[in-house]
């Protein structure tokens, strides 16, 4: 099967200019990858920089990002954004400051179809409201017409979430998706994340520092360590047998259940 996603990139700030060097990995369609690291390991800059959105935040990118056989790094900005959103989702980390306060929920789906889509009201409601079933919020015009701080975090997750799906992407990017998330909420949408995978066959690349999450969700787990993806492998080689010393280190800092 060829790779949806080939990624071999650079990338860094001013101030840090070296966070990513040559990081490399490949993504199947329909798969699930875990990229794991700890705090401050480039996670969050990788995923920016596969979108081309680094540059908003002072940041700069090299190399190649290579999806369904376009190099994302050397599109055009006008076909970059046909891409974004369209054909990539992207779940970001922090649900509640991800939306505007100002808008109401159907607003922001609204905006997110209008950017890629036409279709008559009465569609786009018929849309919205499926999507809201499918991630378990409640099929509704009256959550529609609510603000994002009229919902639980849980609540804003489950709807970036839907938002990431509008446009029936190949592919989704979650960054952290559940590190604003109690325990309970977390379990649940690792679930519903699971399950969006198998009922759309929609690949996944997910970031997290989490192995537990990871160890659940993931087919396979690339670790990123000092800039570089150590290793790649299917997620029960890397807890049983990792071959990376830092992987090994990683696999040993879980916390073993004391009873």
């Amino acid at each position: 099967m060829n790779p949806l996603l080939q990624v071999r990139l650079s990338a860094g700030y001013p101030a840090r200019p070296n966070i990513l060097r040559d990081a490399s990995f490949e993504l199947r369609p329909g798969e699930i990858l875990g990229l794991v690291g700890e705090s401050g390991s480039g996670k969050s800059t990788l995923a920016l920089a596969i979108l081309r959105l680094i540059g908003y935040r002072g940041g700069s990118v090299s190399g190649e990002v290579r999806f369904q056989d376009r190099d994302l790094l050397a599109l055009p900005e006008r076909e970059l954004r046909r891409v974004r959103g369209r054909e990539i989702g992207f779940i970001p980390q922090s649900p509640l400051t991800s939306l505007n306060p100002a808008l109401r929920v159907g607003t922001h789906f609204n905006e997110a179809w209008a950017a890629h889509a036409n279709g008559a009201l009465s569609q786009r409601r018929d849309r919205f409201l499926s999507l809201l079933d499918s991630v378990s919020l409640p099929a509704e015009d009256a959550l529609l017409r609510r603000r994002p701080g009229e919902l639980s975090v849980g609540q804003a997750q489950r709807l970036l979430i839907a938002m990431s799906i509008l446009h029936q992407p190949s592919l989704v990017i979650a960054d952290e998706p559940t590190s604003a998330l109690d325990v309970v909420t977390q379990s649940d949408i690792l679930k519903l994340l699971a399950r969006l995978n198998r009922d759309l066959n929609m690949a996944m690349l997910y970031i997290s520092h989490d192995l537990l999450s990871v160890s659940s969700l993931c087919h396979r787990v690339a670790i990123l360590h000092d800039g570089a993806v150590v290793e790649c492998a299917p997620t029960e080689q890397i807890f049983r047998a990792p071959s990376h010393a830092y992987t090994r280190r990683l696999i040993e800092a879980i916390p073993k259940n004391p009873w």
